[in-house]
């Protein structure tokens, strides 16, 4: 009965790790750092796009020189397709982020293959480009997302570094936790839009990325989007 018990509660903890942990292979692989031992990082945005961080953090990332991802919300892009091709044009990957932006690990099959399907579509029709990465939103998983984003030809995707931005914290000290916070091969975290309101205030995420972008190259950072 002990072995049982034991059993039983070491299930249940793998079950929770897979579930909640952004990072965790127990329910299928997860881009979770970037590959190689290059000096580099990368920049990636969930939630958008948003009607008026986006664009300050395209032209940021422009005069900058760097290609970031960004985790596309379907609904969004329905809403302002115009900014989900310009992301494509300037050089940015697009992910799928699904398309309302509910939490997934409750969600039967059926849902989530829904879900992820009209997001794909969403960004089909907006870019021309097919997404070939996917994030769960707040990485939340269960035991189907992983294999139904494979078969959509989408690698799902965690995250090294969360700064927690979405709770505007202030621009310095987003700033101060992405710089501080990233090491060579780190993936961060930021949002230019908001999963729950559709006109989210994300500026001090906008007012952040040069800043951040500026501070990294300072540290001998490199940019690089993810593998797919």
């Amino acid at each position: 009965m002990i072995g049982v018990a034991v059993a039983g509660l070491a299930a249940a903890g793998l079950a929770a790790h897979g579930t909640w942990h952004r990072n965790s292979s127990v329910f299928g692989p997860v881009i979770s750092h970037l590959p190689g031992n290059e000096n580099a990082v990368s920049l990636t945005f969930d939630d958008g796009p948003n009607p008026h961080a986006t664009p300050v953090i395209l032209d940021a990332l422009g005069r900058d020189g760097v290609s970031a991802t960004f985790f596309v919300l379907g609904r969004h892009a329905d809403r302002w397709p115009e900014l989900v091709r310009r992301m494509t044009e300037e050089g940015h990957q697009l992910g799928n982020h699904g398309y309302w932006h509910r939490k997934l690990h409750r969600r039967t099959p059926a849902y989530i293959r829904d879900d992820l399907t009209r997001g794909t579509a969403a960004i089909e029709r907006a870019s021309g480009v097919r997404p070939t990465l996917f994030r769960a939103p707040h990485g939340f998983r269960n035991p189907f997302v992983t294999p139904i984003a494979h078969a959509l030809g989408q690698r799902t995707v965690g995250w090294s570094l969360g700064v927690w931005d979405s709770a505007r914290p202030g621009t310095d000290e987003i700033v101060r936790r992405a710089v501080d916070g990233m090491r060579a091969g780190s993936i961060l975290l930021l949002h230019d839009g908001d999963g729950y309101d559709e006109k989210g205030d994300r500026m001090q995420t906008a007012e952040a990325v040069p800043r951040i972008v500026s501070g990294l190259r300072a540290r001998g950072f490199l940019f690089a989007t993810l593998p797919h």
